[in-house]
């Protein structure tokens, strides 16, 4: 089965991604799962245990490096 996560982190920085961002990024990527990067959020897919697992480091990454908040909602694709 696969799973989906869409993450976004604050504070929004118009033009960069902060570094919290791309820390996020790196996490999700760093899980061997490929990110697709948006403007206002990104997202990876994969099986359950990459993606929660996925879940768990773009959360820590985003928070060591200055996120003011991160969202993640994760879905089952249909």
């Amino acid at each position: 089965m696969a799973l989906r996560i869409e993450f976004t982190v604050e504070p929004f920085h118009d033009g960069t991604p902060g570094p919290h961002v791309q820390a996020a990024v790196e996490a999700a990527s760093g899980a061997g799962l490929p990110v697709d990067f948006g403007p206002f959020g990104s997202s990876v897919e994969g099986d359950d245990d990459q993606v929660l697992a996925a879940a768990d480091s773009v959360d820590r990454a985003a928070r060591a490096a200055g996120a003011t908040r991160d969202s993640l909602q994760i879905t089952r694709p249909e």
